[in-house]
């Protein structure tokens, strides 16, 4: 890559002395620079220089579940191979600065009230730093940046580009990245050097994080799982400085400059090495000091807005003016030269056309425009929405000549999709340069005689065969996002702030042109998919609706403006949590609101630069979810469909369908589909039969993973149809949404078969392989986002049951071999990839034929269990086929879910004890004591004793941390001794002592660790604690175990 560099420098030297053609006109021409454009013809003397001028972090987008990532990042933390940095997310716009030349930049745009907002408010984080010497440090920064070319990005948190979660009670910039562009592609700054960075400048630092090992990254997770529904800036703040290795307050307060609701925390992976380089940082460049405190700052952002209300024009003037000549000397790229054309549509579609066709001249343009040709192919365009919008550049107008032309290229992405699929196209071609947000390119079209044509030639083909030959090299490989930590983020965003913005702001336009049934459908859609807790969405259904008929009793049908909805939401959530301490925690904060209305920056044309409102005129999103009644028109198809395993029961399901006299109770024929039986592609076959019978109901009667739910989809719009997945209930596992008991008795189910059509069965030698290979379809998603996606996607869902609830474990030898099935899968398909049919021709196939074998022995051998905990196969297609009939009648209700969550909304830790085991030493103490038998004989223990836990810290009595302070022991066992039975008339427990874990001692937070197994009428099971002091007064019975009884148990989190 040296060399690369090494060439194109020469290269851009020898540009800088060459000889244009004799065709160049006048800079003072009169000629129109559109009509320069148009006139512009590529021939092979022709020439283009793209150069990056601004650019934020590329987006991320984790192609795994939340809980794979947060697992694969405490994993990193863990072996030491990575830090994990979080910061605090302000909620604001998005703005880049590159210098005075080379311009300031919003997220998807430049030169408008965005980038004329941005200008002042960093101008006025100059005079709040530096005081009288603003002026000139203003004038150095804008040296410093346009030499180096460099580019700095922000959050712009102001109250006057309309509303976020809570508007801010000043104006700020938070710095969040500082970038060096040079000649290459964008070099990010670390955070310890960001800090550094700011602190020389004096500019706005962001609150930050380090959590450098096992136990502070497990607790910071369990402390946000413990916040997420109603964490605001103080709590969740104090939270992670009590929890973090590092702690680093930025230089503007959260609840001092935008208040107490917070948008939400952002986590990455950074080096191991960033706690040290941070310590080092923090001790060479201390925090600097404020000179500008107590001087006259001027007028406010907030005060030049007010006095200036005539237009958008009038108030950039106005900004511009204000922030002065040393950080804005001129005004081109918002007001250009007056001719008029400086952003025409043509100007696009000319530009982008000659830039692609025109030779590159250096190296930072054949990889512009290698991005470029793979975004615009035809067959990429729908993977890749995006514009390339272009502009002229009016600080280069003087240089507008005929064969010298300078454009600006603005790559705006429309859809988060594109950076999915351009990411997955980085992973096939490491020397692709990253797609980055807010990317902005300076793009110059130029010819050059023959003779100096030569010369570029002859260094570009030396240029191009340096760079063909570094494409697989390290170097490239380990740059930027080829780091495997680089790909590891994640946002984790509070309740309280998306109440808000998605349910109350981006609802207004559901609400009031659909009503409150539709909003009512809206809100309940949105917390299902987040996973928000039962009881707040009973909470929140309550205050919505009153939200919902307060607003439009207020305006009627006349819509509130998103971006001023605060100035009635506000008032409405002050009044509500003033009413209870639980409406006070539904709510987080209320009340500081700032108006607004006479101060709100002109938005011509209604743009949105971050494009999280809703627009008005806007098709009404699909409002189908989990809790709507699904009714399938009768006058349209359906396709009934399964995303399981083999062995689920699909095929008896669909016989019995099929067999039922009355159908699904109307005249629609119904079909079945069944893969087994079906040579080459089955989907292309099912689409090809609904296009012939369109009102058939369709019973596509193969396994269905995700990577085929698009063209079940695209089945549905084509032939006017409702598609509805039918899965066996299972509690899944943290990456999967089947459970272990699930996989076993699928694969014993199959291994019973005989003749199966698909040879699927007792006779295949690789059975077991099958099933595993069909287990890792589903693999990356837990059982609550598998079910949301099917829910949201497709309008309803039925779950057949497969497994009792109140089933006893899966034997350890069954565990056992399944688990070490699922590692041999792992290293068999890194060995040579997925899908392939036939294991016992690759590098593992002993291995495979040994396990294949002793899987069929111990199934076998546990048949009993496996039978035992099997729901009865008649009951499960029953209700199966009731469910389906219940859809095609619209009296079908999607089931909620059944699983324990795994994260989020953590609202106390407890080690769990086995209830069964509970029950067995009760009887046994019965037996053969006879004031215990005394004391159990009128409780009925089967029906009252549920479960068993000690609780060691609740949220309500010890606060998040203590809670979070266990996450790093959960799901590890440690032994219990139960000493002692106390009882009472109202109540009963057993007295505890906790073991250790790793040789460290588990305490409680409670003063006596205890399990509560009975509680009479109008007792709560909290009020065991006062045990010890109702013995003291002779109120309670106490009988010692000697010795004490020592229980295995697992930590988990409630």
């Amino acid at each position: 890559m040296e060399d690369v560099l090494a060439n194109e420098s020469i290269i851009t030297n020898r540009l800088s002395k060459l000889s244009f053609t004799e065709n160049g006109a006048s800079s003072h021409t009169p000629v129109s620079p559109l009509q320069f454009v148009t006139d512009f013809t590529v021939d092979n003397l022709t020439y283009s220089r793209a150069q990056i001028r601004a650019a934020f972090y590329p987006k991320f987008e984790n192609e795994k579940s939340d809980q794979e990532v947060r697992t694969r990042m405490i994993e990193m933390v863990s072996s030491g191979q990575a830090t994990l940095e979080v910061s605090l997310k302000h909620s604001g716009s998005l703005f880049m600065y590159a210098g005075h030349e080379s311009g300031a930049y919003a997220k998807k745009s430049y030169g408008n009230i965005y980038t004329a907002v941005g200008v002042f408010v960093l101008g006025r984080m100059f005079l709040e730093a530096w005081g009288v010497e603003s002026r000139r440090k203003q004038a150095e920064f804008n040296d410093f940046l346009e030499t180096n070319r460099m580019c700095i990005s922000m959050e712009l948190v102001t109250a006057v580009l309309g509303d976020h979660g809570q508007r801010p009670l000043e104006d700020y910039v938070v710095v969040t990245a500082v970038t060096e562009l040079g000649r290459g592609k964008p070099k990010f700054y670390c955070t310890p050097d960001v800090i550094a960075f700011c602190r020389k400048w004096r500019l706005p630092t962001n609150h930050v994080w380090l959590f450098s090992t096992r136990k502070s990254v497990t607790s910071f997770f369990a402390a946000y799982d413990a916040l997420c529904e109603e964490g605001t800036a103080t709590p969740v703040c104090k939270a992670l400085d009590e929890v973090a290795d590092i702690s680093v307050r930025g230089s503007k307060d959260h609840v001092k400059v935008q208040g107490e609701i917070l948008e939400g925390l952002v986590a990455r992976m950074v080096s191991h090495e960033s706690s040290k380089l941070t310590e080092k940082v923090l001790r060479d460049f201390p925090p600097p000091p404020s000179d500008g405190v107590g001087h006259d700052m001027g007028q406010s952002l907030r005060e030049i807005c007010a006095s200036n209300r005539s237009d958008e024009k009038q108030q950039i003037r106005a900004l511009l003016q204000s922030a002065g000549t040393a950080l804005c000397p001129d005004y081109c790229d918002w007001f250009g030269n007056g001719s008029g054309d400086a952003s025409s549509k043509n100007v696009d579609g000319l530009v982008l056309t000659k830039f692609l066709k025109a030779h590159p001249a250096d190296f930072s343009t054949i990889k512009l425009q290698e991005m470029i040709h793979l975004m615009r192919q035809k067959h990429s365009k729908k993977h890749f929405p995006a514009a390339f919008k272009c502009y002229h550049n009016f600080h280069k107008i003087n240089s507008l000549a005929s064969d010298n032309l300078d454009f600006k290229m603005v790559i705006r992405v429309h859809s988060d999709s594109a950076f999915r699929s351009y990411q997955k196209k980085m992973r096939d071609n490491p020397g692709l340069w990253p797609l980055c947000r807010g990317f902005f390119l300076d793009i110059n079209l130029f010819k050059v005689n023959e003779e100096s044509a030569g010369e570029i030639s002859e260094d570009s083909n030396l240029l191009t065969r340096n760079i063909n030959g570094s494409y697989g090299t390290s170097t490239m490989r380990t740059d930027g996002l080829a780091d495997e930590y680089a790909h590891l983020m994640i946002k984790l965003k509070f309740l309280t702030y998306k109440i808000r913005t998605f349910l109350i702001r981006n609802g207004l336009f559901i609400l009031f042109k659909h009503g409150p049934k539709a909003y009512n459908t809206y809100y309940v859609k949105q917390m299902e998919i987040w996973g928000t807790s039962t009881g707040k969405q009973q909470d929140l259904i309550e205050m919505l609706d009153e939200w919902a008929d307060n607003i439009r009793s207020k305006f009627g049908n006349k819509p509130l403006s998103p971006s001023v909805y605060l100035t009635e939401a506000e008032p409405f959530l002050e009044q509500y949590m003033k009413r209870s301490l639980a409406n006070q925690a539904l709510v987080g904060s209320a009340g500081n609101l700032v108006r607004t209305e006479d101060f709100l920056a002109i938005v011509e044309g209604g743009r949105d630069e971050e494009g999280d409102l809703d627009p008005a005129g806007r098709a009404l999103p699909s409002i189908h979810g989990p809790t709507v009644m699904d009714t399938v028109p009768k006058d349209e198809g359906l396709i009934i469909f399964f995303p399981g395993i083999p062995g689920c029961a699909k095929s008896a399901l669909c016989k019995e369908i099929l067999s039922a006299p009355e159908g699904f109770g109307d005249n629609r024929p119904v079909h079945s589909l069944m893969g087994d039986l079906i040579k080459g592609r089955y989907w292309e076959k099912v689409a090809d039969e609904r296009k012939r019978k369109p009102y058939t109901i369709t019973l596509a009667d193969k396994n269905a993973p995700n990577k085929v739910w698009r063209q079940i989809e695209d089945m549905c719009r084509s032939t006017r149809a409702s598609a509805v997945p039918v899965v066996p209930d299972s509690e899944g596992t943290d990456s999967n949404p089947f459970s272990l008991d699930a996989l076993a008795v699928f694969i014993f189910r199959v291994l019973q078969r005989v003749n199966h059509p698909g040879n699927l069965d007792k006779s295949s030698p690789n059975a077991g392989y099958v099933l595993l290979m069909f287990y890792h379809l589903y693999e990356g998603k837990n059982r609550s986002e598998f079910d949301s996606e099917l829910s949201e996607r497709f309008g309803a869902l039925v779950k057949m049951p497969s497994l009792k609830a109140d089933r006893t474990p899966l034997p350890d030898p069954v565990k056992s071999v399944l688990e070490e099935g699922i590692n041999l899968y792992k290293l068999d398909t890194n060995r040579h990839g997925r899908s392939r049919l036939q294991p016992t021709k690759g590098s593992y196939a002993k291995e495979w034929t040994r396990w294949e074998k002793r899987l069929r022995e111990i199934l076998f051998g546990n048949a009993e269990h496996l039978n035992s905990i099997q729901v009865p196969f008649d009951f499960a297609i029953k209700q199966g086929l009731e469910q389906l009939r219940a859809i095609a009648k619209g009296e079908y209700k999607t089931p909620a879910r059944t699983e324990k969550r795994k994260f989020g909304n953590i609202v106390f830790a407890a080690v769990t004890l086995p209830v069964t085991e509970i029950r067995s030493l009760l009887a046994k103490l019965a037996e053969c004591n006879p004031k215990a038998n005394e004391f159990l004989k009128r409780k009925d223990m089967e029906y009252s004793l549920k479960r068993a836990h000690v609780t060691l810290a609740h949220k309500r009595s010890h606060g998040a941390t203590a809670v979070a302070s266990y996450g790093v022991f959960v799901g590890q066992q440690v032994p219990i001794n139960l000493t002692a039975l106390l009882f009472s008339d109202k109540t009963a427990a057993l007295e505890a002592q906790l073991g250790s874990i790793n040789g460290e001692k588990i305490t409680s937070k409670n003063q006596w660790p205890h399990v509560t197994i009975w509680t009479g009428e109008g007792a709560a099971a909290n009020d065991a604690n006062m045990f010890p002091q109702l013995l003291s007064e002779g109120k309670a019975t106490r009988l010692d175990f000697d010795p004490p009884i020592t229980i295995l148990s697992v930590l988990e989190f409630y």
